[in-house]
């Protein structure tokens, strides 16, 4: 019988045995993951891309998306509480930056959408217009939060003029 080793981390450089291992890797993982939120009652949410491309996710809730969502107020929440003690430059660069990152993705999108015709598209093509999109619209919802997040204080910290 042969006794089990510790594993060396390095890539696996068969093609084959990579493919195996990552399968079971991943399992293993997921069932982690599982038992997590079973045994401890907490929430998990799981996002595996394989070198191939391929996602494979799994979520305690009804949806990663519901997840991330939840993590993204968490951070919004955190950052609000912090910023007391951050600079307006440094807010003003991470704005800045944003903006630039959110003109970016918008500009793709407008040549995308005056320049092709979907039916002209392969699957490979769609794909990385989707995930496009889906990191628009993810940044959309950030900022749609944030602001939200910001009227809420500034509506709680307004007194009643008499």
């Amino acid at each position: 019988m042969a006794k089990r080793g510790r594993v060396q981390l390095r890539r696996i450089e068969n093609k084959t045995s990579r493919q195996v291992r990552f399968s079971k890797r991943r399992s293993g993982l997921f069932k982690k993951a599982f038992e997590l939120a079973v045994l401890c009652d907490a929430e998990v949410a799981l996002l595996v891309f394989s070198a191939g491309g391929k996602l494979f996710e799994y979520s305690s809730s009804v949806s990663v998306g519901e997840t991330y969502s939840r993590y993204k107020q968490f951070k919004s929440a955190k950052k609000d509480a912090n910023s007391k003690s951050v600079n307006k430059d440094t807010d003003n660069t991470q704005n800045n930056s944003e903006d630039s990152s959110n003109s970016n993705i918008l500009s793709d999108i407008a040549q995308w959408c005056t320049g092709r015709n979907i039916g002209q598209m392969d699957a490979t093509e769609l794909d990385k217009w989707e995930a496009l999109l889906g990191k628009a619209l993810k940044q959309i919802d950030s900022r749609k939060t944030q602001v939200s997040t910001r009227e809420r204080a500034v509506d709680l910290n307004e007194e009643p003029n008499d």
